[in-house]
């Protein structure tokens, strides 16, 4: 009886306050990115990744840096899934998170993986940081205002129904598409040698310069409490699908780089 009341306790709160606010791809765009990223990996990053994570895929495991928020043991990777900046600032003029940014996971991630004496266990779980982080990289709300939390207090409707802007480009227009993560990375655009040459240059703060432009245009196209619906949809899922598949092909950079 006490577990029935906790469980019925949950859910009438859950919905009088809301659930948690996401601040991450929705697990289908974050299984997009593993998917296209493991098409562009070279023989000995696929080698050395089959063995770190016993076999698992890339977007099985992209999941697992939101997965652990809910154990408190792994809070101080909390920040290290997004960066707060002005508008008019780029990352390398704005503030610095003391307890880390989207920058600095990644960078930590990178130096595990890179060092001969870490252990098995300790490179398998910063791959799999890695693989979610430079997914959040690429999705505009993650390098958002601090006040308004990236997005989560930008609050707007989506079909008539209360969200906010973090949340549509998270997993909302992802869902309204109603295709599978399978489906759309088999999906994603076909690109020459160029292309991907040209997607992949840059530093992984050059990467957050670029996205952070994206962010501009996204804060500047859409009013507070606007009810959001198929137009936006239409005009914006494109950039959705773009900004996915250029974190596979970047993934895919990163992992080459240090396995290779």
């Amino acid at each position: 009886m006490k577990k029935l009341f906790c469980a019925l306790f949950f859910v009438i709160t859950s919905f009088a306050y809301g659930f948690p606010s996401s601040s991450f791809w929705g697990s289908t765009g974050h299984r997009v990115v593993g998917e296209i990223a493991e098409t562009y990996l070279n023989v000995k990053a696929t080698k050395a990744i089959n063995k770190l994570l016993d076999g698992h895929g890339l977007a099985f495991v992209s999941t697992y840096a939101d997965d652990i928020k809910s154990d408190k043991r792994y809070d101080k990777y909390y920040s290290w899934h997004y960066i707060n900046m002005p508008m008019d600032q780029d990352y390398q003029e704005s503030e610095k998170n003391p307890e880390g940014d989207l920058v600095t996971g990644i960078t930590k991630c990178v130096e595990v993986l890179n060092n001969p004496k870490a252990s098995k266990a300790d490179k398998a779980f910063h791959l799999k940081l890695l693989v979610h982080f430079i997914g959040d990289l690429h999705q505009p709300m993650h390098i958002g205002l601090a006040e308004d939390r990236g997005g989560n207090d930008f609050k707007v409707e989506w079909f008539y129904k209360d969200s906010n802007l973090h949340r549509v480009w998270d997993s909302e227009m992802i869902e309204n598409y109603n295709m599978s993560y399978s489906e759309l990375a088999a999906n994603a655009d076909v690109l020459n040698y160029q292309e991907i040459k040209d997607i992949q240059k840059g530093s992984v703060v050059d990467w957050v310069n670029e996205v952070h432009q994206l962010t501009r245009d996204v804060y500047a196209n859409v009013k507070e409490g606007e009810n959001l619906r198929y137009r936006y949809a239409y005009q914006n899922f494109t950039t959705v699908r773009t900004q996915l598949q250029k974190a596979g092909v970047r993934l895919a950079k990163v992992l080459n780089d240090i396995f290779s």
